[in-house]
């Protein structure tokens, strides 16, 4: 960046922070919004009218009555003005005051001037005299207030009528406008305060040595009183800037310091952020304000600790000498005496001091300014460059992700653009992700005076009282940052972990599942999926649905659609439908037996992706789980980490399989009301006392689809000890249909029916009638299900399996 000649010193207005006693860039700030200043109104004696003023002004009117008028909410600056500034486009009056004395002001702020140096109840008089345009009032003179030097007053873009008198006191060692406005017109930074605060003896014998802020501002206000200047005092209270390490004031001060360009690197910044992919999209728009904004960056800090700056200075005219060459040779030093101590410990400064230029005749020493943080961690990129250019080449940029939080828009995600631009001329970064800050439960910011903040080791290790903070662990941590809109702000709290714990408990319920019903099966013996029932087949259609939703929701880096996939999943898809219908397969049939071997083989599918796409947020339990059940599979790894990434394949994507099964689970939705409205009315005590007849048209593509399963596996779908397909004809059907409510009924016979009707087909709309009634048959003391006429027997699939494996 020096090559290129983005790296200069000037002496000009920085942000100070005397608590800190350094330079601070607009990063380092924090704002307060109700900072009370004591803002005053002041008339600086005119000396030497402008030309034009001078021939308009009445023969009444002695000039020496005549004055300017300000208004600052900082009067310690009063002793480093060195000009008042007017804009050109505005059009100022000389008014009559009741003392006598005429003022100058904006035309446009007379009114509220009135009130402001008076009251709204009570205005103070202020009689017009004349009216002027701006370019009248240039180059007037005007004596200063406390020092008596002749000054003068000058043109200012910055000046407004939206507050103050339309005419702004002008201190370039203290404000960035004010020393734009100067520097066309040779007018130097005058900042007579110390690095702690102090005004020096530049500002005069009383003043010197007292606290700008406090002792100095008031002493300020006395001489002013004093001399017959001061008109209004008010407190007001607005926003100002503070240290945001010490929590203290700050104040902008002329310091010699270093200086990266950035206007020149804007828009190409802001071309290269239009190829970064934004997490959330917004962040867009905050970023590159904060770009355009910044027109130059203050580099350097005068602190005891950093990396220093590597420049050294020529001991008699302080010029830097700051060339490749001598940087090079002091990286070198540092690089053989073990790091950047040696700039401080190394008493000689002429080690420092390349070769070529120890024979100029000229001494150097070292200077002893260190570098923003911002710019060392902003060119954190470097260090990744070498391997990235090597694995991927140097187009490509050096990270996939910049990872922090909303506050690095002008921190960390800013200085590594501007740094990488300026020298490679493109982003450091492809992706950005910004997320928001953590806040208690009932939104409010933590803070130890309200009690409420929530420490990591509170979660993962407990608290001293276990039931307020009982110990989490790693996980449920994890797993509450990974189900969190991290995009915005978030909350967290005793309820919440509660929440999130009771998520953690059911995927390792899940879990369990799986692994104590994968008893006895190897990977090896999985089935063909040509050979597997419908319903696990369809079950591996909504293992690639789940895959292919957490997949993307990783790729988008959205977390917490992650962990909504998971709960879905859980508590839809297997809990309450896949595991309740395979539970009898798994339980009751033969252990090496076809129906069991394809349940087995779903379930280690599902277990498999599961456990894999649950790592990147429950790591240990992720691998706590693979380590249960890796010996399973064909190629066992060290971790889960390991196996790869789940492929999405397209034979389960089966769109028909799909449009089979949300008819067929709608059918056994409907079923479980009418069951469960049995249950209550204590016919039955669960669904397997009870028979299920379907009445349907059997013309109906409704009643291909079942005939197509079979009665034994509805029955199973229903979990139910029977099912019966009952042909109705269509006239009959409706007839009877139609005298049903949607409601469940019991019949005059003691069954209970309820009518369903599906989507329609082509025109027709298809019904079916739900019959449930108790069986009335004895349980299989084997499987459970009611089958036998005698107590105690076996249903013909147990005495089966039983027989076999006697």
């Amino acid at each position: 960046m020096v090559k290129k000649g983005y790296i200069y010193r000037q002496l000009k207005p920085v942000y100070w922070s005397p608590s800190s006693r350094t330079a601070l860039a607009e990063a380092e700030l924090e704002y307060k919004d109700d900072h009370e200043s004591r803002s005053i109104y002041v008339k600086f004696p005119v000396v030497e009218l402008a030309p034009a003023l001078a021939t308009l002004l009445p023969k009444d009117v002695a000039p020496t009555s005549v004055h300017t008028l300000i208004w600052t909410t900082t009067p310690w600056t009063i002793p480093a003005n060195k000009a008042v500034a007017v804009n050109p486009d505005m059009t100022y009056i000389l008014v009559r005051s009741a003392d006598g004395s005429h003022l100058i002001v904006a035309k446009e702020r007379l009114t509220p001037l009135r009130e402001e140096l008076g009251t709204k109840a009570e205005p103070v008089e202020l009689t017009e005299v004349l009216e002027i345009a701006g370019p009248g009032l240039i180059g007037m003179k005007y004596s200063h207030p406390l020092t008596g030097e002749i000054l003068s007053v000058i043109s200012g873009d910055h000046v407004t009528a939206e507050s103050g008198t339309g005419l702004v006191h002008t201190a370039p060692g203290h404000g960035m406008e004010d020393y734009e406005a100067c520097r066309p017109l040779g007018i130097k930074p005058f900042s007579p305060v110390d690095d702690i605060g102090h005004f020096t003896a530049e500002a005069g014998a009383d003043l010197a040595g007292k606290f700008v802020f406090t002792d100095g501002n008031t002493l300020v206000i006395e001489q002013l009183t004093k001399n017959g200047y001061l008109v209004r005092e008010k407190k007001y209270k607005h926003k100002y800037p503070y240290d945001w390490r010490t929590k203290k004031p700050v104040m902008l001060r002329a310091t010699a310091q270093w200086f990266a360009n950035v206007e020149e690197l804007q828009q190409r910044a802001v071309e290269q952020l239009k190829t970064v992919r934004m997490v959330p999209e917004a962040s867009f728009r905050r970023i590159e304000q904060f770009t355009l904004s910044r027109k130059e960056w203050c580099i350097s800090r005068q602190r005891s600790w950093g990396v220093p700056i590597p420049v050294l200075y020529d001991t008699e005219t302080g010029q830097p000498l700051l060339t490749d060459n001598s940087v090079r040779h002091i990286v070198s030093i540092i690089e053989q005496t073990g790091g950047t101590d040696a700039w401080w410990e190394i008493e000689d400064d002429a080690v420092f001091v390349a070769d070529e230029y120890k024979t100029s005749g000229k001494t150097y020493r070292r200077g002893y300014d260190t570098m923003d943080v911002w710019f060392d961690s902003g060119s954190s990129w470097t260090f990744a460059r070498d391997q990235t250019v090597k694995e991927r080449g140097s187009d490509k940029p050096v990270a996939d992700v910049y990872l922090e939080g909303s506050d690095q828009h002008r921190g960390w995600f800013q200085s590594s653009l501007l740094t990488s631009i300026a020298v490679t001329g493109k982003s450091p970064y492809s992706t950005l992700i910004t997320h928001g800050f953590v806040l208690d439960e009932n939104g409010r910011k933590m803070s130890k005076s309200i009690g409420n903040v929530i420490e990591p080791k509170f979660i993962t290790h407990g608290g001293k009282d276990v039931k307020q903070f009982p110990a989490y662990g790693t996980d449920i941590m994890r797993l509450w940052v990974g189900s969190s809109e991290y995009t915005r702000d978030v909350t967290v709290g005793k309820t919440i972990l509660a929440g999130v714990a009771e998520s953690m408990r059911k995927i390792r319920t899940t879990a369990r599942f799986m692994l104590g019903n994968l008893d006895g099966f190897m990977e090896a013996q999985a089935m063909k999926y040509e050979d597997l029932k419908e319903i696990d087949k369809y079950m591996l259609y909504e293992l690639y649905q789940f895959n292919k939703r957490v997949t993307e929701a990783y790729e988008e880096f959205s977390f917490n659609k992650v962990a909504q996939a998971f709960h879905s999943f859980n508590n839809n898809t297997l809990s309450a439908f896949y595991f309740d219908v395979v539970k009898d397969r798994l339980y009751n049939d033969a252990e090496q037996g076809a129906g069991r071997r394809n349940a087995q083989t779903v379930l280690f599918r599902i277990l498999n992706d599961y456990t894999i796409t649950l790592a990147p947020i429950a790591c240990h339990t992720a691998e706590e789980i693979y380590e249960h059940f890796k010996d399973v599979t064909l190629a066992p790894k060290q971790s889960v980490f390991r196996v790869g990434w789940p492929r999405l394949i397209e034979e389960w994507n089966d769109a028909n399989l799909k449009q089979e099964w949300d008819i067929l689970k709608l059918l056994k939705a409907e079923v479980n009301q009418v069951l469960e409205f049995a249950r209550q009315d204590k016919a039955i005590r669960g669904s397997q006392e009870a028979t299920v007849e379907i009445h349907i048209d059997p013309k109906s593509s409704v009643a291909a689809l079942l005939r197509k399963h079979g009665e034994s596996e509805l029955a199973g779908l229903f979990i139910t000890s029977d099912a019966k397909i009952v042909d109705k004809d269509a006239e009959t059907f409706v007839a009877v249909a139609g005298e049903i409510a949607d409601t469940t009924q019991v019949s005059q016979a003691g069954s209970y029916e309820k009518t369903v009707t599906f989507e329609a087909e082509s025109e027709q709309v298809s019904k079916c009638r739900v019959v449930v009634r108790a069986i009335g048959l004895l349980k299989c003391a084997r499987c459970w299900n009611y089958t036998e006429t005698v107590e105690g027997g076996l249903c013909e699939r147990c005495e089966d399996i039983v027989r076999v494996a006697a």
